[in-house]
């Protein structure tokens, strides 16, 4: 079900996708951002959602020379890698994104399908590839944007750390909370330092739990709790995750915090289980076609906006857009 502001909104962003001349702009930071794309434990290794949203994918960043990904956690379905030498690297990842658009940095976080295997192994396999970036279970990485003097802060968060990890195979298991209280701690003063500190002209947290989610799994409580007001506290532009296999966009009337789940480039889940689970009024798209491929993002982030796009797989097509802006100082 798509929810889209106004029916006259709507045909204007379609007349604008059919006059849009394809020529990136050169002035701006360009992006893709996908999350829950991690194949399958068996032969082929992959799906069929995982392997369109590849090609589509690699068909926008070559046309808008897009010059990085953020990959938001469950990189392998279902339980992560063992090793560094994990042939999943190779089957699920490597051969499966070849578009050549696509070869420049993966900024990497872990979903809670990969903390049932080697989480570590995959920070390490940042030193065998030339393009997957995982450096740490969290990070930050700032861009500056052209033609000026604006910058973005990405920072990568781990919410497994923060939150504890689910139990899929129980429906309706609740996180139990931090396996170690102290090292999620040390985390959520890094968070807050990192949010505090920052000058960017736009900060996207981005992390593998939702805070806001209408579906299968819905808000995370203590995210909600937590993360949330941090957010808010420091102004922070948006929050991208992954987790519920959909597309989503939410943001509160009293918040400045824009939110958006990417996760269908596995699997597409047509739940809204948690629809009144989120503030009223809060959900302002979804997108979870069980007819359709999947979907990712593109981002474009100019020195005087940014304009993200949910882009539908199987079509390639954008299928929703919001524009976000500089952060107020």
């Amino acid at each position: 079900m798509v929810y889209i502001n106004s029916l006259i909104g709507f045909t204007v962003f379609l007349l604008v996708c059919k006059t849009r001349a394809f020529i990136p702009n050169q002035n701006a930071v360009r992006f893709t951002a996908l999350g829950d794309w991690g194949g399958k434990a068996t032969h082929p290794y992959t799906t069929v959602v995982e392997v369109a949203v590849a090609k589509a994918m690699g068909n926008v960043a070559d046309m808008y020379q897009s010059q990085f990904t953020l990959a938001l956690g469950d990189n392998f379905y279902e339980d992560g890698v063992l090793s560094v030498d994990d042939p999943r690297f190779q089957e699920t990842f490597e051969n499966v994104f070849t578009a050549k658009s696509l070869y420049n940095p993966w900024y990497v976080v872990a979903g809670n399908h990969d903390y049932n295997g080697n989480v570590q192994a995959q920070v390490e396999y940042t030193n065998r590839s030339k393009r997957w970036e995982f450096p740490s279970y969290y990070y930050n990485k700032r861009y500056n944007i052209p033609g000026s003097n604006a910058t973005i802060l990405f920072v990568m968060i781990d919410t497994i750390i923060l939150c504890g990890n689910t139990q899929d195979d129980i429906p309706g298991a609740e996180l139990s909370g931090p396996d170690d209280p102290v090292r999620a701690e040390e985390q959520w003063q890094w968070i807050e330092a990192t949010l505090k500190k920052s000058t960017d002209d736009y900060v996207i947290v981005a992390g593998h739990f939702p805070v806001w989610s209408i579906a299968e799994h819905g808000p995370t409580p203590l995210l909600v709790n937590r993360l949330k007001p941090m957010l808010e506290k420091y102004r922070t532009t948006a929050y991208f995750s992954g987790h519920d296999h959909n597309l989503q966009y939410l943001k509160e009337d009293n918040s400045t915090v824009e939110y958006f789940v990417i996760g269908s480039a596995h699997v597409v889940d047509p739940s809204i289980e948690h629809k009144n689970s989120v503030p009223p009024g809060s959900l302002k798209f979804h997108y979870a076609d069980t007819n359709s491929l999947g979907g990712f993002a593109y981002i474009e982030v100019s020195s005087t906006n940014a304009t993200f796009t949910f882009v539908d797989a199987m079509s390639a097509k954008d299928i929703y857009q919001r524009v976000l802006y500089p952060r107020t100082k």
